[in-house]
């Protein structure tokens, strides 16, 4: 099997690009590494490329692992023909080889087998050659054998039927072709078998759509609705157009034609279609699955890659009613200077008096330019108390509303105890609230992914295929953005790449026992940092302030000597000189000379002098904080008709939740996005985007909010 052929066929990628990068892969070499110092091996592969690439590769080795085992099992029954041979070696996926390999696979005691040990194989071929013998009575009595079980000719004709039935049933053709009839001409049904509380699924309770139209998410909640039994979900299509296609071949001329009719009847109803639905069934998950994947990881790089609130002094506001609001102010730096509770939500008008009284001294006393309130009970309460405090105090305080998802999983955490052991669960969640919106990234890469709430029906998944799949956004995001080796927690370096958890904990011991990393090159002084997880890990990690500008950057230490060089040429000073000076002074530079004098690619020069002009630079661009002022505070306080601004929460490939700060997010579905047909709604919004909807539907029996995009332009 050509691996790299059927890649680079698959993914449209060049041969060479594919060639490269198992290479580098097989060498151990990350996939963040690859994508960021490896771009002229590979001819500039992207992480997302790089990702599909490795998991095509790690399924095609499957695939070849398997194909040869069956080919050692057929030769081995000497039945390896040259055409079984090539029909093997063309296969793309493990379902097409396991339908190859049926009629030749080790069976279990089946009707069909228990025949054939009663001598009946000879019958079942008689029937299929469809000539009668003069003798044929005779011939049919003499298969009758009471001690084998065949008390009659009928018991002799009822096994040799068992024996046709799973013969076609083994047949690779007649798999393929009804499959792909019933995924052409079927259609999936579901039909309302008990109703939850909500009546989450009445709109599927009659509903019934083609198979081969139907989309990604539609078969998730079909599927969900059917796990929790509220569905029952079945395949329609003609079965007797099928079997007019198997009878062509077996009927034509045979003296047997009800006896075959009987065994062909019985081979789609008992074994092929029963069979061949469960793979239909699971190749529209597994295509549904991909789709959620993908806008799941797309939604979480969105939310991961908020820009930063950089030197704000932020306080985190966990609202609540009966526990009261825990509050933390946390200062430029992420640390807590201050956590505790008050009642600004309290039925008591003097415990909200005070309440009020000791937010506006913290407010004014430290200097407050962000309130991060979590958007979980008591929200809309305490955002109305704190817009006040802030409108009446004249103050310039802004409040931003956070997405709690995740936050409680946090603050229950192992790791949430360890940062701050002696807070409750509540004050640890304040505090995550506020590092949430100064440094969105490094406070989100403690929690598990799947618990971020931006996907669609991530529970219904194979959960190990979900959680490798956004670790590997995570890994991506927090490469791609680079970590202060000495102002980071175990959680980011376990991100960085080629950095086991191992060394992570190992390089967090290291800093305590001898305070800051002075250079990079220290880094191998930490155990099990080898030369390998070295050449990884180092262009991800930051120094700032140590004895090496160049620690500072993005720059890998294999090419120091290019940039010192570069530097040294320009007559520039790396930390020191702004941007346009370096910018006018880099334009000496003979690129051409420095690619053949330190044999480099042109990817990595052009990396090298962009690290030059903004040395460390965030590459998540700046981006003005909008501070929402709807009116309604309330889902009752909506009426259909309102226009309002809301925070994109959630991206789905059939439409997107929108927080309209009344405490239930409402849904834009996809055809009300856009004038103009949408496919993909994550090319034109992400996660904390704002937009402007109209309120065009309510229910609110069910809490449902259906919003306009277009009719709101």
């Amino acid at each position: 099997m050509d691996i790299s052929k059927r890649i680079s066929e698959k993914l449209n990628l060049k041969l060479e690009q594919v060639n490269a990068a198992i290479s580098l892969i097989d060498e151990g070499a990350t996939i963040p590494f690859i994508a960021r110092y490896r771009k002229e091996v590979t001819d500039n592969l992207t992480d997302s490329e790089l990702r599909d690439l490795n998991d095509s590769l790690l399924y095609l080795r499957n695939l070849e692992e398997r194909t040869l085992t069956v080919l050692a099992s057929i030769s081995e029954q000497n039945k390896l023909t040259p055409e079984l041979q090539q029909a093997i070696d063309n296969v793309t996926t493990l379902t097409e080889l396991e339908d190859i390999y049926r009629p030749f696979k080790p069976k279990r005691k089946s009707r069909a087998s228990i025949a054939k040990e009663k001598g009946l194989q000879p019958l079942a071929a008689y029937l299929k050659r469809g000539h009668q013998d003069p003798q044929n009575d005779l011939y049919l009595a003499s298969f009758i054998n009471v001690e084998k079980g065949v008390d009659s000719i009928e018991d002799a004709l009822a096994g040799a039927k068992d024996i046709i039935a799973e013969e076609i049933s083994d047949e690779p053709k007649y798999r393929k072709y009804i499959k792909g009839y019933i995924y052409r001409e079927g259609i999936i049904y579901s039909k309302e078998v008990s109703k939850d509380a909500k009546d989450t699924y009445g709109k599927y309770a009659n509903y019934s759509e083609k198979i081969a139209s139907i989309p990604p998410h539609r078969i998730l909640a079909i599927n969900r609705g059917e796990s929790v039994k509220c569905l029952k979900v079945t395949l329609q299509y003609a079965i007797d157009e099928i079997e007019e296609r198997i009878q062509s071949d077996y009927l034509n001329n045979n003296d047997f034609a009800s006896e075959l009719t009987l065994a062909i009847n019985d081979a789609l109803k008992r074994l092929i279609l029963p069979s061949i639905e469960n793979e239909i069934r699971n190749d529209l998950f597994e295509k549904a699955e991909e789709a959620s994947l993908l806008v799941f990881k797309k939604n979480l790089k969105a939310l991961l890659l908020y820009p930063p609130l950089k030197n704000k002094m932020v306080l985190g506001f966990d609202p609540g009613f009966r526990t009261g609001c825990k509050y933390a102010i946390v200062n430029k730096n992420g640390i807590p200077c201050e956590v505790g509770v008050c009642y600004l939500t309290a039925a008591s008008t003097s415990e909200i008096e005070k309440a009020r009284n000791l937010i506006t001294d913290i407010l004014k006393t430290h200097q407050i330019d962000y309130i991060a309130l979590g958007n979980g009970t008591a929200s809309r309460e305490s955002e109305a108390e704190l817009s006040k405090i802030i409108k009446d105090n004249h103050l310039s305080t802004k409040l931003f509303i956070v997405n709690e998802s995740g936050a409680s999983v946090y603050s229950a955490s192992k790791l949430g105890e360890e940062e701050f052991p002696t807070l409750t669960v509540e004050k640890r969640s304040a505090i995550s609230l506020a590092r949430r919106i100064q440094d969105p990234l490094s406070e989100l890469v403690k929690i598990d992914p799947r618990a971020m709430g931006v996907g669609q029906y991530q529970h219904d998944m194979h959960q190990a295929k979900l959680s490798n799949t956004l670790n590997g956004v995570v890994e991506d995001c927090v490469n791609t953005v680079g970590v202060n080796l000495n102002n980071c927690s175990i959680s980011l370096l376990n991100y960085v790449s080629g950095i086991s958890k191992t060394v992570a904990s190992n390089i967090y011991e290291y800093l305590k026992e001898n305070g800051e990393f002075k250079t990079r090159i220290e880094l191998k002084k930490v155990k099990k940092l080898g030369e390998k997880a070295f050449e990884q890990c180092a262009g991800f990690l930051r120094i700032h302030g140590g004895e090496e500008p160049l620690d500072a950057t993005s720059i890998h230490p294999e090419s120091y000597d290019v940039a010192k060089y570069i530097l040294s040429q320009a007559n520039i000073n790396l930390l020191d000189d702004p941007t346009p000076k370096k910018e006018t002074a880099l334009l000496i530079i003979n690129k051409q000379e420095v690619l053949t004098k330190f044999k480099i690619g042109d990817a990595t020069f052009t990396d090298i002098i962009a690290e030059i002009k903004r040395p460390g630079r965030d590459i998540r661009d700046e981006i003005e904080i909008v501070e929402l002022n709807n009116d309604v505070k309330d889902i009752k306080d909506l009426k259909e008709g309102m226009i309002l601004h809301g925070t994109v929460r959630n991206i789905m490939d059939f439409g997107m939740f929108v927080d309209i700060n009344v405490h239930q997010d409402g849904l834009v579905h996809i055809s009300e996005i856009s004038n103009s047909y949408v496919k993909d709604i994550s090319s034109l919004y992400c996660v904390n985007d704002i937009v402007k909807v109209k309120v065009i539907s309510l229910d609110l029996v069910k809490k449902r909010i259906g919003l306009s995009i277009k009719q709101a332009l």
